[in-house]
């Protein structure tokens, strides 16, 4: 097996288990904004993929990005706020948010018409 088939094969995406809620008043109890933050998490790792160009060139970074939704679930807005120090993975942030796009409606007690939050995203070679 050649180097770069071991690479993809041990490179992993990560999305952090906690998201950085700004600026959002809720009635909504804890156990509902739980649920609803893990599935947030879960559609992100999902739709989450190590570009190939930097799969090659071994890059690895960590980001967080600020993301604005609907009450929907639509990403209406993201900002890269701390990048990878990579191009090649700081470009994947915008794709990223096209494919994840829907995300899980915010549970119906959340009162604000949109929500922001902060996601940490990592692309890590193990």
């Amino acid at each position: 097996m050649g180097k770069l088939s071991l690479v993809k094969i041990m490179a992993s995406v990560v999305v952090a288990t906690a998201l950085t809620f700004t600026g959002f008043v809720t009635s909504a109890n804890a156990q509902d904004i739980s649920g609803w933050q893990k599935a947030v998490n879960k559609k992100i790792a999902k739709k989450q993929s190590y570009p190939r160009a930097a799969l090659r060139k071994e890059l690895q970074g960590r980001a967080k990005v600020e993301i604005n939704i609907d009450r929907e679930g639509n990403i209406v807005a993201h900002t890269l706020t701390a990048s990878t120090g990579h191009d090649l993975l700081d470009r994947e942030v915008p794709k990223l948010m096209k494919r994840a796009s829907p995300l899980p409606a915010p549970p119906s007690e959340v009162s604000d018409s949109q929500l922001t939050f902060v996601i940490p995203l990592a692309w890590v070679l193990e």
